[in-house]
C-alpha cells in the first residue's frame, strides 16, 4: 500500500463542485469542458515534444532510443486506460443520474486499480527491458542500450508516470476539467527547466542524454501527483481513512474493467501494430525511426485536440444519457463533429504546406528534414477522418458502448501490417508505403465508425416512428437504467402529443 497522510480519494467527488451538463448552452458547455481537457492532453504531449526537441540537438540516435522505448510506455498508458475510462464513464453517468455515492465509489476504486496496475507493469518492464528493446533488432548498440536505460528509469517511477491520467479522468467525469490542466501545466514547467539541465549537464549536473530526459519526466510527474494530493487534502477536513489505496469493491472493479477494457485493448493493439510497423521501417536504419517518432508527436497536435473534444463529448453524453436527454445528445454530437472536423482540415493544410518549417524545429539534418516533410504530407491526407473517428469514439463511450470503436479500430489498424508489407515493396512505394498504410486505414476508420454511430442514434428508443424498446442501443445497460430512460422518453412523447393537441 502507498501511504499518504490525511487523504481519502473515495471522497473526491464530495470535494468538488460538479458541473451539471444536462442543462444550458450546449456549444458553450462543450467548449468550456473540452478546452482544459485539450490543454491537459497538450501538456502531456509536450513532455515528449520537449524531450524530442532537446534530444534532437544531441543527435538522431538519442531521438531514436527514446522513440523505441516509448512504445512500451505507450503500452503502459494503454493498460491504465482501463481505470481512466472506467472512472470517466462511471463518474459522469452516476452524476447524471444524481447518484453521488456511486460516483465516489467509481473514483476510489479507479485510483486503487491504477496504482496496483502501475506497480505491476513497472516491475515487469524493469526486469524485461533488454528483451523488450531487442524486439526491434536495432544494430546500433548505443541506441538499444540508451533505450533500455530510458525504459528502466520510467519503470522505476511507474506510479508517478502512469496514474496521473486517472486522477484527471475523475475530475473530467465530474465536469471539472480546469484543475487537471493547471496541475499538469505546472509539471510541464518543471520538465521544461529540468530537461536541458539533465540532458546536457548544466551546472553541477553531469551530461545524461536520454537518461536525463527520463529522469526529468519522472520528477515532473511526481510533482503533479503531489499537487493532486495537496488539493485533496486541502478540500477534505473530515476523513475516514489515511490510505490513498482503499479496499477494492469488486462490483465496481468489474464494472470499471467492463467499461475500460475495450478502449484499453484498442490502444494496446494499436501500440503493438505500430511496433510491428516500426520494425519494418527499422530495416532502413535509425533515421526513419527518428523521423517517425518525431512525426507521431507532431501528428498528436490533431489527435490530442480531437481527443479533448472526444472526452468532453463523452462526459457530456454520459450525463445526458444518465438523465435520458436524447435531444441534447444529438445536438452535442453534431456540434462536436463540426468543430473537430474543422480542426482536422486545418491540420491537413499545415502538414501539406508547412512541413519543412515544422520539422526543422526538431532536427537539423537535411536528410531527416526531407524525410519528415514526406511523412507529414502522407499523414496529412487522413487528419480530417482521424479527428472524426476519435470524436465519434467519445460519443460511443458516453452511452456506455465502448466496443464499436474498439472493433473498428482494432480490425482496421491490424490491416495496416499486411497493407504496409505490400505497399513497401521496392517495385511499389518502398519505405513510404508503411506510412501510406497508416493514412489509408485512418480514412477508413473515420468513415466506418461515424456511419455506425449514425445508425445507432437513428434507432434509439425515443426516435419518432421507432418502438419504445431497449433493443440495439440499450441492450448492455443495467435494467433499472434502461427502464428509467424509456420512462423518460415515454413522458417526453406524451407531453409532446398533448401539446400538439
Amino acid at each position: 500500500m502507498v501511504f499518504l497522510p490525511n487523504i481519502s480519494i473515495i471522497k473526491v467527488i464530495d470535494l468538488i463542485e460538479t458541473k451539471n451538463l444536462t442543462k444550458g448552452s450546449i456549444p458553450g458547455q462543450l467548449i468550456r469542458l473540452s478546452l482544459p481537457i485539450m490543454g491537459t492532453s497538450f501538456v502531456q504531449m509536450a513532455y515528449n515534444l520537449t524531450d524530442m526537441i532537446w534530444l534532437g540537438k544531441v543527435g538522431s540516435d538519442s531521438v531514436a532510443a527514446v522513440g523505441v522505448a516509448s512504445f512500451f510506455t505507450w503500452f503502459g498508458v494503454s493498460i491504465m486506460l482501463i481505470a481512466r475510462i472506467g472512472a470517466e464513464i462511471g463518474v459522469s453517468q452516476s452524476l447524471g443520474s444524481n447518484d453521488r455515492v456511486k460516483a465516489r465509489k467509481f473514483a476510489g476504486n479507479a485510483v486503487t486499480l491504477v496504482i496496483l496496475l502501475s506497480i505491476a507493469y513497472g516491475f515487469l518492464t524493469y526486469l524485461l527491458a533488454p528483451h523488450l528493446i531487442s524486439f526491434f533488432n536495432i544494430e546500433n548498440r548505443d541506441v538499444s542500450g540508451a533505450a533500455t536505460s530510458y525504459l528502466r528509469i520510467i519503470s522505476i517511477g511507474a506510479i508517478l508516470y502512469y496514474s496521473n491520467p486517472t486522477f484527471s479522468g475523475i475530475f473530467n467525469g465530474a465536469g471539472i476539467s480546469k484543475l487537471p490542466f493547471r496541475l499538469n501545466a505546472t509539471g510541464l514547467i518543471f520538465n521544461l527547466v529540468l530537461d536541458p539541465i539533465l540532458i546536457f549537464g548544466i551546472g553541477p549536473f553531469q551530461k545524461m542524454g536520454s537518461d536525463g530526459a527520463g529522469i526529468a519526466t519522472i520528477i515532473s510527474q511526481g510533482i503533479v501527483i503531489l499537487l493532486f494530493v495537496i488539493k485533496f487534502k486541502k478540500n477534505n477536513g473530515l476523513l475516514e481513512q489515511k490510505w490513498i489505496i482503499g479496499k477494492p469493491c469488486w462490483q465496481y472493479i468489474r464494472k470499471i474493467f467492463s467499461l475500460g477494457t475495450p478502449v484499453a485493448i484498442h490502444s494496446i493493439l494499436f501500440a503493438l501494430f505500430a511496433m510491428v510497423l516500426t520494425r519494418i521501417i527499422g530495416k532502413y536504419g535509425a533515421l526513419p525511426i527518428a523521423v517517425q517518432s518525431i512525426g507521431a508527436q507532431i501528428e498528436a497536435l490533431s489527435w490530442m485536440t480531437a481527443g479533448g473534444f472526444s472526452t468532453a463529448l463523452g462526459v457530456f453524453t454520459g450525463q445526458n444519457f444518465g438523465a435520458g436527454n436524447w435531444n441534447r445528445i444529438f445536438k452535442g454530437f453534431w456540434i462536436t463533429i463540426a468543430i473537430s472536423g474543422t480542426i482536422g482540415i486545418l491540420v491537413t493544410f499545415c502538414f501539406l504546406f508547412f512541413g519543412r518549417t515544422i520539422f526543422s524545429v526538431f532536427l537539423s539534418e537535411p536528410d531527416a528534414i526531407a524525410l519528415g516533410i514526406r511523412y507529414l504530407k502522407i499523414l496529412g491526407v487522413s487528419q480530417f477522418f482521424m479527428c472524426i473517428e476519435i470524436t465519434t469514439g467519445g460519443a460511443f463511450n458516453g452511452i456506455g458502448r465502448t466496443y464499436p470503436p474498439s472493433i473498428v479500430g482494432i480490425s482496421l489498424t491490424a490491416a495496416r501490417i499486411p497493407l504496409a508489407l505490400f505497399l513497401s515493396q521496392p517495385f511499389l512505394l518502398g519505405m513510404p508505403g508503411v506510412w501510406w498504410s497508416i493514412s489509408i486505414t485512418s480514412v477508413l476508420k473515420g468513415i466506418v465508425l461515424f456511419c455506425w454511430f449514425i445508425f445507432l442514434i437513428r434507432r434509439h428508443p425515443g426516435k419518432k416512428g421507432i418502438p419504445l424498446s431497449p433493443d440495439i442501443l440499450l441492450s448492455p445497460l443495467p435494467i433499472n437504467l434502461t427502464q428509467r430512460i424509456i420512462t423518460n422518453q415515454k413522458r417526453e412523447l406524451t407531453t409532446n402529443q398533448e401539446s400538439n393537441k
